[in-house]
């Protein structure tokens, strides 16, 4: 519940952050002169690129907890049988174990989104952000062609 919390701030942050920006483009572009309204239109760029990818980024999000809803109602969510370290911070060995399973297990199914959901959160637990998000993105795009 915290993450929803901070990424519902962070968004609304970055909202009102695109909003001035592009409200400084608009009044350079009112300004009338050539290089003020080439500036202003430099400036509304920024928070159409921002825009762009926080609804793509939110999408991803949603789509992956609806991923998550749908493991979790078939009894298929990850199990959490990590060691830790006493610091609270999974152990490397562990999750580098856990993570070698979950990818045998998608060389075994590489078309079920189920398995690909799985590898996303191995990846997640080694600390690979990358390979985790385009992970999940593979677990997004086949449960949509599976519909």
């Amino acid at each position: 519940m915290r993450a929803k919390i901070s990424y519902a701030l962070t968004a609304a942050v970055l909202v009102v952050y695109f909003v001035l920006v592009g409200s400084r483009g608009v009044l350079l572009i009112e300004a009338g002169t050539p290089l003020t309204v080439t500036f202003g239109v430099a400036v509304l760029i920024l928070p159409v690129i921002g825009v762009w990818f926080l609804w793509k980024n939110t999408e991803f999000v949603r789509s992956a907890n609806r991923l998550a809803a749908l493991l979790d109602a078939e009894g298929g969510l990850p199990v959490d049988e990590l060691k830790r370290l006493p610091s609270g911070r999974i152990d490397r060995d562990s999750a580098d174990a856990v993570f070698a399973r979950r990818k045998a297990e998608t060389e075994d199914a590489p078309d079920d989104w189920r398995s690909w959901f799985r590898l996303a959160v191995a990846y997640h637990d080694a600390r690979d952000t990358p390979r985790a998000r385009k992970a999940m993105q593979r677990a997004i795009a086949l449960h949509r062609t599976a519909q």
